[in-house]
């Protein structure tokens, strides 16, 4: 896909009141709300808000899905509404070029079943492996102080967490909890975040605009658990532009 394409199909999404000053643009195309990378990568990025904005950044993410599924999404990731655009499909994402997810003989439940399988969906078993596992690459989920809800069982404490593998890193089964927190939120709302339940293997991808519109980074994902380049610390591609 030529990037100047692309990068045109984006402006158009978004308008271009958006491109008007001179801060660069980070511009996250999600698959579904209720595809776990969307949960997870928004929540990346709301941990580092701030931070981001005040380097002078501004970010616009885009979505599939309908009203219903956007004002349940941003009152869990604490998302700003405003920087959230929902789609009822995935015209741009074809537009562009990204992954609609493996070429299987399959619906598409079926189809993200397999991926969550890691068929035709590379990396994923091993990126659910290291949920399981803990990684001493990554910062720690929870605190100890975090109580921590997971469905309709009692709360536990952070510190739990602590005593399994130690502090200042992502411990075993912290992430693979973390998620469990997310998949339970998506099952009791899937029909607000997955409508009509299609497009439902539909990858996303991140593009970095300077403030000229100019393309200073992309990546785009064909498996389920890899919206990022480098999973145990998914923002690290930032680094070299603030």
């Amino acid at each position: 896909m030529d990037a100047k394409v692309a990068s045109d199909a984006i402006f158009d999404e978004i308008g271009n009141s958006f491109f008007s000053d001179q801060r660069k643009k980070l511009v996250v195309i999600l698959g579904p709300l209720g595809d776990f990378d969307s949960f997870e990568y928004v929540q990346a990025l709301v941990e580092q808000y701030s931070f981001i904005k005040s380097k002078g950044i501004d970010i616009k993410i885009i979505g599939i899905g309908g009203d219903n599924g956007k004002r349940k999404f941003c009152n869990y990731t604490k998302l700003f509404p405003d920087d959230l655009v929902v789609q009822t499909g995935n015209n741009l994402h074809n537009s562009i070029g990204l992954s609609a997810g493996p070429e299987l003989p399959f619906n598409s439940g079926l189809r993200l079943l397999c991926m969550c399988a890691g068929v035709g969906s590379p990396g994923t078993l091993a990126e659910v492996l290291r949920g399981y596992l803990g990684d001493k690459n990554s910062l720690q989920k929870f605190s100890n102080d975090s109580k921590i809800k997971i469905g309709f069982l009692p709360a536990i404490s952070g510190s739990l967490f602590s005593c399994l593998g130690g502090q200042g890193f992502q411990r075993p089964f912290e992430l693979a909890t973390f998620r469990l927190q997310n998949m339970i939120e998506i099952l009791y709302n899937w029909n607000d975040y997955m409508p009509k339940g299609i497009n439902l293997t539909q990858r996303g991808g991140t593009f970095l605009f300077d403030s000229n519109k100019k393309l200073l980074y992309s990546y785009r994902p064909t498996s389920l658990l890899s919206f990022s380049e480098t999973m145990h610390n998914p923002l690290m591609f930032l680094d070299s532009y603030i």
